[in-house]
């Protein structure tokens, strides 16, 4: 007997735990602001230096040669 009410307390309180949940995301959900979408797209260009190519590339090199030398490390210690 002592059994089934400690299940049908757990289970209650899992209930009242995702009621809770539930209603706490809606209302986190609802408090969001509707303002309009504001996108400003400047075509001129800012000159930011991540728009580069050049940028790109040298990071993208940088990141290959980090890789092999750590994948390279890690065969010589095996």
């Amino acid at each position: 007997m002592n059994n089934s009410i400690v299940t049908i307390l757990r289970k209650a309180g899992n209930r009242i735990a995702l009621f809770l949940s539930v209603l706490l995301i809606s209302i986190a959900g609802f408090a969001q602001d509707t303002k309009t979408v504001d996108i400003n797209v400047n075509s001129k260009g800012d000159g930011n230096f991540f728009s580069n190519p050049i940028v790109w590339v040298v990071g993208g090199a940088v990141f290959i040669l980090l890789l092999v030398a750590l994948l390279r490390s890690n065969r010589n210690n095996a």
